[in-house]
Protein backbone atom coordinates (compact mmCIF):
# COMPACT_ATOMS: atom_id res chain seq x y z
CA UNK A 1 0.00 0.00 0.00
CA UNK A 2 3.06 2.65 0.24
CA UNK A 3 4.32 1.78 -2.98
CA UNK A 4 0.68 2.94 -4.61
CA UNK A 5 0.22 5.96 -2.10
CA UNK A 6 3.70 7.81 -2.02
CA UNK A 7 3.54 7.38 -6.41
CA UNK A 8 0.44 8.52 -6.41
CA UNK A 9 1.35 12.01 -4.17
CA UNK A 10 4.52 12.15 -5.40
CA UNK A 11 3.43 12.40 -9.30
CA UNK A 12 0.26 14.29 -8.13
CA UNK A 13 2.62 17.31 -7.01
CA UNK A 14 5.31 16.60 -9.45
CA UNK A 15 2.55 16.79 -12.48
CA UNK A 16 1.87 20.22 -11.00
CA UNK A 17 2.34 23.24 -13.32
CA UNK A 18 3.95 20.45 -15.69
CA UNK A 19 4.05 20.98 -19.61
CA UNK A 20 1.94 18.17 -19.83
CA UNK A 21 -0.94 19.28 -16.88
CA UNK A 22 -0.78 22.91 -19.70
CA UNK A 23 -1.64 20.55 -22.65
CA UNK A 24 -4.46 19.17 -20.69
CA UNK A 25 -5.54 22.69 -20.58
CA UNK A 26 -4.94 23.53 -24.00
CA UNK A 27 -6.56 20.88 -25.48
CA UNK A 28 -10.01 20.75 -23.15
CA UNK A 29 -9.87 24.46 -24.47
CA UNK A 30 -9.53 23.57 -27.93
CA UNK A 31 -11.65 20.44 -28.27
CA UNK A 32 -14.15 20.87 -25.67
CA UNK A 33 -14.58 16.81 -24.88
CA UNK A 34 -13.47 16.43 -21.37
CA UNK A 35 -14.25 12.74 -21.48
CA UNK A 36 -12.49 11.91 -24.68
CA UNK A 37 -9.23 14.12 -23.37
CA UNK A 38 -9.30 11.88 -19.99
CA UNK A 39 -9.11 8.83 -21.20
CA UNK A 40 -6.65 9.92 -23.62
CA UNK A 41 -4.18 11.04 -20.53
CA UNK A 42 -5.44 7.65 -18.59
CA UNK A 43 -4.33 5.31 -21.27
CA UNK A 44 -1.34 7.22 -22.38
CA UNK A 45 -0.37 7.45 -18.61
CA UNK A 46 -1.08 4.34 -17.88
CA UNK A 47 1.01 2.63 -20.99
CA UNK A 48 4.05 5.48 -20.29
CA UNK A 49 4.06 4.77 -16.53
CA UNK A 50 3.96 0.94 -16.86
CA UNK A 51 7.16 0.92 -18.73
CA UNK A 52 9.02 3.05 -16.45
CA UNK A 53 8.09 1.27 -13.16
CA UNK A 54 9.40 -1.73 -15.10
CA UNK A 55 12.19 -0.19 -15.93
CA UNK A 56 12.88 0.77 -12.44
CA UNK A 57 11.96 -2.34 -11.33
CA UNK A 58 14.19 -4.05 -13.69
CA UNK A 59 17.52 -2.54 -12.82
CA UNK A 60 16.32 -2.02 -8.98
CA UNK A 61 18.17 -5.22 -8.03
CA UNK A 62 21.19 -4.71 -9.98
CA UNK A 63 21.73 -1.07 -8.25
CA UNK A 64 20.40 -2.65 -4.98
CA UNK A 65 22.30 -0.79 -1.90
CA UNK A 66 22.08 1.87 0.98
CA UNK A 67 23.83 4.15 -1.79
CA UNK A 68 21.03 3.71 -4.74
CA UNK A 69 18.58 4.55 -1.86
CA UNK A 70 20.41 7.66 -0.81
CA UNK A 71 20.29 8.61 -5.34
CA UNK A 72 16.48 7.50 -4.49
CA UNK A 73 15.88 10.03 -2.26
CA UNK A 74 18.15 12.85 -3.80
CA UNK A 75 16.30 12.38 -7.51
CA UNK A 76 13.00 13.72 -5.22
CA UNK A 77 15.14 16.40 -4.11
CA UNK A 78 15.79 17.11 -7.70
CA UNK A 79 12.80 16.57 -8.27
CA UNK A 80 11.60 19.37 -6.00
CA UNK A 81 13.88 22.18 -7.16
CA UNK A 82 12.94 20.56 -10.89
CA UNK A 83 9.29 21.29 -10.07
CA UNK A 84 9.92 25.05 -9.63
CA UNK A 85 10.93 25.68 -12.98
CA UNK A 86 8.01 26.65 -15.16
CA UNK A 87 7.30 24.87 -18.05
CA UNK A 88 6.09 26.02 -21.62
CA UNK A 89 4.54 24.62 -24.15
CA UNK A 90 6.22 24.41 -27.72
CA UNK A 91 3.65 26.16 -30.10
CA UNK A 92 3.91 22.22 -32.09
CA UNK A 93 2.53 20.78 -28.74
CA UNK A 94 0.22 23.38 -28.24
CA UNK A 95 -1.84 22.90 -31.96
CA UNK A 96 -4.14 19.77 -31.81
CA UNK A 97 -4.32 17.50 -34.72
CA UNK A 98 -7.37 17.05 -36.81
CA UNK A 99 -7.39 12.54 -35.40
CA UNK A 100 -10.10 14.13 -32.74
CA UNK A 101 -9.51 14.55 -29.01
CA UNK A 102 -9.04 11.26 -27.54
CA UNK A 103 -6.41 9.90 -30.10
CA UNK A 104 -4.55 13.15 -29.98
CA UNK A 105 -4.86 13.38 -26.60
CA UNK A 106 -3.09 9.79 -26.14
CA UNK A 107 -0.79 11.01 -28.51
CA UNK A 108 0.47 13.81 -27.37
CA UNK A 109 0.32 12.70 -23.34
CA UNK A 110 2.50 9.68 -24.10
CA UNK A 111 5.06 11.55 -26.12
CA UNK A 112 5.31 14.53 -23.69
CA UNK A 113 5.69 12.40 -20.91
CA UNK A 114 9.04 10.76 -22.05
CA UNK A 115 11.96 12.14 -20.23
CA UNK A 116 9.14 14.29 -18.24
CA UNK A 117 9.90 15.04 -14.44
CA UNK A 118 6.76 12.32 -13.89
CA UNK A 119 8.13 9.29 -15.53
CA UNK A 120 11.75 9.97 -14.00
CA UNK A 121 9.82 10.04 -11.17
CA UNK A 122 8.04 6.40 -11.27
CA UNK A 123 11.36 5.07 -12.95
CA UNK A 124 12.51 5.90 -9.60
CA UNK A 125 9.81 4.73 -7.65
CA UNK A 126 9.88 1.66 -9.39
CA UNK A 127 13.18 1.05 -8.19
CA UNK A 128 12.52 1.39 -4.76
CA UNK A 129 9.16 -0.58 -4.17
CA UNK A 130 8.91 -4.00 -5.64
CA UNK A 131 5.61 -3.59 -7.53
CA UNK A 132 5.45 -2.36 -10.69
CA UNK A 133 1.79 -2.81 -10.43
CA UNK A 134 1.35 -0.64 -7.77
CA UNK A 135 3.41 1.83 -8.34
CA UNK A 136 1.85 2.18 -11.91
CA UNK A 137 -1.96 2.43 -10.49
CA UNK A 138 -0.56 5.24 -7.94
CA UNK A 139 1.22 7.02 -10.69
CA UNK A 140 -1.84 7.41 -13.14
CA UNK A 141 -3.71 8.39 -10.45
CA UNK A 142 -1.77 11.24 -9.27
CA UNK A 143 -1.16 12.06 -13.02
CA UNK A 144 -5.17 11.78 -13.13
CA UNK A 145 -5.47 13.71 -9.82
CA UNK A 146 -3.60 16.49 -11.19
CA UNK A 147 -4.81 16.57 -14.71
CA UNK A 148 -8.83 16.26 -14.48
CA UNK A 149 -9.00 19.46 -12.54
CA UNK A 150 -6.73 20.80 -15.04
CA UNK A 151 -9.34 19.28 -18.13
CA UNK A 152 -11.89 20.60 -16.60
CA UNK A 153 -11.50 23.96 -15.28
CA UNK A 154 -8.44 25.05 -17.62
CA UNK A 155 -7.35 28.28 -17.45
CA UNK A 156 -10.47 29.48 -14.39
CA UNK A 157 -8.11 27.17 -12.03
CA UNK A 158 -4.63 28.83 -13.27
CA UNK A 159 -6.75 32.31 -12.49
CA UNK A 160 -7.27 31.59 -8.96
CA UNK A 161 -4.59 29.91 -7.75
CA UNK A 162 -1.34 31.27 -8.98
CA UNK A 163 1.21 28.54 -10.53
CA UNK A 164 3.80 29.44 -8.53
CA UNK A 165 2.59 29.22 -5.32
CA UNK A 166 1.59 25.57 -6.32
CA UNK A 167 5.08 24.51 -7.60
CA UNK A 168 6.35 26.09 -4.45
CA UNK A 169 4.43 24.16 -2.16
CA UNK A 170 4.85 20.76 -4.03
CA UNK A 171 8.31 21.45 -4.14
CA UNK A 172 8.49 21.53 -0.76
CA UNK A 173 6.45 18.29 -0.18
CA UNK A 174 8.95 16.29 -2.78
CA UNK A 175 11.85 18.35 -0.61
CA UNK A 176 10.09 16.43 2.25
CA UNK A 177 9.66 13.55 0.20
CA UNK A 178 13.36 13.09 -0.54
CA UNK A 179 14.70 14.04 2.80
CA UNK A 180 12.54 11.35 3.92
CA UNK A 181 13.40 8.55 2.06
CA UNK A 182 17.38 9.82 2.61
CA UNK A 183 16.69 9.67 6.79
CA UNK A 184 14.64 6.54 6.50
CA UNK A 185 18.15 4.96 5.11
CA UNK A 186 20.38 6.61 7.54
CA UNK A 187 18.43 4.98 9.87
CA UNK A 188 18.45 1.69 8.59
Amino acid sequence: MEAFLTSTAVVALAEIGDKTMLLAIVLATRFHKPLSIIFGILFATFANHAFAAFVGNSVAGVLDGQWFRYAVGASFIIMAAWTLVPDKLDDDEAKPSRYGAFLTTLVAFFIVEMGDKTQIATIALGAQFNSVLLVTAGTTLGMMIANVPAVYLGDRLVERVPLKFVRTVAAILLLGIGAWVIYETAMS
